[in-house]
């Protein structure tokens, strides 16, 4: 009985040993665990006394969870749960990802696979090749850093390093980045780029150029290679043959061929030699067309006389010829009374708008206007409600002004309802005309003279003797005034018709006589310099 109950104490001791042992030893997760599928051949090798292998040989086939491993021959390690894959490897995550290799060292318990030789990685978007891949299939991640490329349809993108995301099929491209396809090549130095929507994320100075011709670099933004749209921040430039767009934020439609500019906005139009400057700029390319707001400024340029535009809005655009405007023009000789042809309209036209507080510098003239038209078939500044014009020491205004140039210079003059010119002296005597209407004729933009019609023409005007002392002030009027200019000053006046007149001895004219009722001189509201643009 002794030695029976000793035998039973001593089992009872080895159970609980046994017990204890199997406690303190972690179980493998059943969905960790490497199950085999299939294999023409199988056995065990035995390394050591904690170490033995399954070998399978021939449609070698695995499975952990979700995930199948398949290849020529594959190894496990029961213990580590660790496979090698040889020849052939496919990995098959969950009917999403398929990773092909010539080899492949998993990790079941980290679901982590290295794989090497002729990888390729696939997701039904894109297609990651490369010689050397770690991908962890629990995060969906995987890495090369050895050189490879992403094929995503008619795009191919290589770089030096790599992070694939399976589940955003995001891909980050590092060093030697490089993006070609039929219409856009990309280069830099980092780049994050989606397989699903085709939309490459800039996050590095980039430099992308397109199959027609436009070069854009930027540092930050997004750009959609599928849909063209794109949008673009931190100061970037676009440009072509034709003109070239720069601003802190951008927009581009490619599709609609428009571009929102804001942030120091500047579009430079080289076909039309014309520069836009604004906080906010909307160009259509495919319109041909511009709207500028938030201080904007046109800058017709010119080699040596630009003439600079601003307003509280500008807009420019193409106004094309139909059938019947593309007949020639004609004028009619005067003495052999022939019709002479001269030239055909051009098939557009290029205009600008300009709507509220509108100003005009140029070196050699300024105006203000509340709303204004250009165009350039005639290179007429046509300008609206309280117009003024200056040109040296002298200003002209009136209800509407038209404003001929040649070569950026003032040609001619028009202006009608309440004209007036007024020549400054010094800043107690002023030379007057006014009437209904106002013709003012330049010779290489200096004014020459100006002819008045009106019911009546009135003038102010204060002649001198032969040493420059004024000798008083003439108040006259009639039909229609010649007024005559020299040397930025007037020189002499020519009346026709009714022509009535009186001569003020200088210390004899009358207050209420020195200025004609449209008198008003504006030189508070002269652009000073083309920089008073901009304020």
């Amino acid at each position: 009985m002794k030695q029976l109950l000793r035998g039973v104490l001593l089992w009872l001791f080895i159970c609980c040993s046994i017990t204890t042992i199997a406690q303190t030893t972690v179980p493998i997760d059943s969905s960790k665990r490497i199950i085999i599928i299939s294999g023409n051949s199988s056995r065990f090798i035995t390394l050591d006394d904690s170490t033995s292998l399954r070998t399978l040989a021939g449609n070698a086939k695995v499975k952990q969870g979700n995930t199948i491993l398949s290849g020529d021959s594959i190894v496990i390690n029961s213990r580590t749960q660790i496979a090698e894959v040889f020849g052939n490897v496919h990995i098959n995550d969950a009917d999403t990802v398929n990773t092909y290799a010539n080899y492949l060292r998993y990790l079941g318990k980290e679901r982590v696979a290295y794989l090497k030789n002729n990888v390729k990685l696939t997701d039904g978007k894109g297609t990651l090749v490369t010689n050397d891949l770690e991908y962890n299939l629990e995060s969906g991640i995987a890495t090369y850093k050895n050189g490879g490329k992403v094929i995503n349809g008619t795009s191919v993108l290589t770089s030096s390093d790599a992070v694939y995301y399976s589940d955003t099929k995001d891909v980050y491209f590092k060093k030697a980045v490089r993006l070609t396809d039929p219409k856009y090549n990309i280069a830099s130095d980092s780049l994050m780029y989606n397989t699903a929507f085709k939309t490459a994320t800039l996050i590095a100075p980039t430099l992308i150029k397109t199959s027609e011709g436009k070069t854009i670099k930027s540092k930050n933004g997004t750009y959609n290679l599928q849909t063209g749209e794109a949008r673009f921040y931190d100061r970037t430039l676009i440009s072509d043959s034709t003109s070239s767009t720069i601003a802190d934020n951008m927009y581009l439609d490619e599709k609609t061929g428009v571009y929102v500019l804001e942030g120091r906005a500047k579009y430079v139009d080289s076909t039309n030699h014309s520069i836009v400057i604004a906080n906010k700029i909307e160009v259509n390319k495919k319109e041909n067309s511009f709207l500028a707001t938030q201080k904007p400024v046109v800058v017709i340029a010119k080699e040596k006389d630009s003439t600079y535009i601003a307003a509280d809005t500008l807009f420019s655009g193409l106004r094309k010829n139909d059938s019947i405007s593309k007949k020639m023009y004609t004028k009619v000789d005067t003495i052999s009374n022939k019709q002479i042809y001269t030239k055909t309209p051009q098939d557009s036209i290029r205009y600008v708008l300009g709507y509220k507080n509108v100003r005009i510098y140029n070196d050699s003239a300024q105006a203000v206007s509340d709303s204004m038209y250009y165009s350039t078939e005639d290179s007429v500044f046509r300008m609206f409600k309280s117009p003024v014009f200056w040109k040296d020491k002298s200003q002209v205004s009136g209800d509407t002004m038209y404003l001929f140039t040649e070569n950026q210079q003032p040609k001619r003059l028009y202006v009608f309802n309440n004209s007036i010119v007024i020549n400054q002296q010094n800043p107690a005597i002023y030379n007057q005309a006014g009437g209904r209407t106002l013709n003012a004729y330049f010779i290489k933009g200096e004014i020459d003279y100006t002819r008045i019609k009106g019911s009546p023409a009135e003038t102010i005007f204060y002649p001198q003797d032969n040493d420059s002392a004024y000798i008083g002030m003439n108040l006259s009027s009639g039909d229609l005034v010649d007024v005559y200019f020299a040397k930025q000053a007037v020189q002499k006046i020519k009346f026709v018709n009714e022509v009535n007149g009186v001569l003020y001895p200088i210390k004899q004219i009358p207050a209420d006589k020195k200025y004609l009722k449209n008198f008003n001189w504006q030189d508070a509201r002269r652009p000073k310099t083309k920089l008073s643009l901009f304020e």
